[in-house]
C-alpha cells in the first residue's frame, strides 16, 4: 500500500479510502467487520463515514458498526485514520442539522459515542451551509480541536469559492482550516476540474473523490445490462445517455486487459490532485476489486485515450476564455 499526506497536513493516509456507507444496512454487521479487517490487513488506514449513514436501519447505524469493530481491540482504532461528517439532519428538531456551532459540537459528541472513540481524525462538513458564517463554524471547530476531540477539518460538496472563503476565514483566526475536500469526481463527472481542483491545489486541500465509478456506470455496466441483469429505470436511462462513450470505454479496458472498474479507480489515482478515491464496498469481492486498481498502471497514451472518450475540462477561465 502506498501512502500520501492528506492535503498540506502531515497526516499519512492510504491511496484508497474505505467508504463505509453500506455498513449496517446493506451489509450486515459481521460482514462489515470482516471487510474492515481485510482492508486494514491490506494497509488501508483511511476509513470514511458520516453521522447520517444507516438510512433504512436508522441514522447513525453505520457509525455504531464502526464502534463495535473498534471495540474488538487489536489496535484497530489506533491504526485507522477515521473520518466522519456533519450536516445532515439527525432528527426533525431544527437545531439537529446544518453547521451551526451548536450542531457541530453536539453532533461530534454523538458521533464519538456511537463510534466508541475519544477522537475523530478528520471531521468533515457534508455539504455547504450558506446561512451560517464561517466565523461561527470555525469557532465550534476550534473548541473541538482544543478539546482533542477532532484533529483535522475537511469539507465535502463545496464549490471553489467556498473553499477559498473557508480557508481565508480560518487564516484570519490563525486556524488551520480545511485540509481536504470530498468531491463528486470520476471519468464521467469532471466538473471539479474547472475551479475546485485549482482552488484545492492553491490552498493545499487534498481531494477525496466520491462515486469513483459513477454509480456503477464505469464498472462494466453494458455487459451487465446487455447480459440480462436487471437494472432500475434510472440506471437504464443513464446507460443509454452515455452508451457511445461507455462502449468505447469498455472496449478500451478489454484492450488494456483490466476490468472497467479497476481502470476507473486507477484513472483517479493518476490525477495529481487526488489523495484517495473512496471505495465503498457492499461485499468482500467489491473491496478486492478496489484493491486491484492499485496495480493498474496507465501510461500517457492510455490517459490520453481516456480523455478522448470522456473529455474533461481545463482550469477556469482557460476552459471558456482566451
Amino acid at each position: 500500500m502506498d501512502y500520501t499526506h492528506l492535503g498540506r497536513s502531515g497526516l499519512s493516509v492510504s491511496r484508497l479510502c474505505l467508504g463505509t456507507m453500506n455498513f449496517g444496512w446493506k451489509t450486515e454487521e459481521g460482514d462489515s467487520h470482516e471487510i474492515m479487517d481485510r482492508a486494514l490487513t491490506e494497509g488501508v488506514n483511511f476509513f470514511d463515514t458520516a453521522n447520517v449513514y444507516g438510512f433504512d436501519a436508522g441514522k447513525g447505524r453505520t457509525e455504531e458498526v464502526l464502534g463495535t469493530w473498534f471495540g474488538q481491540g487489536g489496535e484497530r482504532r489506533g491504526k485507522v485514520v477515521l473520518a466522519t461528517k456533519v450536516y445532515g439532519g439527525m432528527s426533525d428538531w431544527p437545531n439537529d442539522t446544518f453547521l451551526s456551532a451548536r450542531n457541530i459540537v453536539r453532533a461530534c459528541e454523538a458521533s464519538l459515542r456511537r463510534m466508541r472513540t475519544d477522537w475523530i481524525d478528520l471531521y468533515q462538513f457534508h455539504h455547504v451551509d450558506l446561512r451560517t458564517p464561517w466565523e461561527e463554524i470555525w469557532q465550534a471547530c476550534e473548541t473541538l480541536v482544543a478539546q482533542g476531540k477532532v484533529l483535522y477539518i475537511g469539507s465535502s460538496n463545496h464549490a471553489a469559492w467556498q473553499i477559498a472563503a473557508a480557508n481565508e476565514a480560518a487564516a484570519r483566526r490563525n486556524f488551520q482550516g480545511l485540509v481536504s475536500e470530498q468531491s463528486h469526481y470520476n471519468l464521467l463527472t469532471r466538473h471539479v476540474e474547472l475551479e475546485v481542483l485549482p482552488a484545492a491545489a492553491h490552498y493545499g486541500v487534498g481531494i477525496i473523490p466520491w462515486s469513483p465509478l459513477a454509480g456503477g456506470l464505469l464498472a462494466g455496466v453494458l455487459e451487465q445490462t446487455d447480459g440480462g441483469r436487471r437494472n432500475d429505470e434510472r440506471t437504464q436511462k443513464r446507460v443509454e445517455k452515455h452508451r457511445p462513450a461507455l462502449e468505447q470505454y469498455e472496449g478500451f479496458c478489454r484492450e488494456l486487459g483490466h476490468a472497467p472498474a479497476d481502470v476507473g479507480v486507477a484513472w483517479l489515482l493518476h490525477q495529481p490532485a487526488v489523495t484517495a478515491p473512496i471505495v465503498g464496498p457492499r461485499t468482500m469481492e467489491q473491496l478486492e476489486g478496489g484493491l486491484r486498481a492499485l496495480d493498474v498502471e496507465l501510461d500517457a497514451a492510455a490517459l490520453d485515450r481516456l480523455d478522448e472518450i470522456f473529455p474533461g475540462y481545463r482550469a477556469a477561465p482557460m476552459e471558456y476564455a482566451w
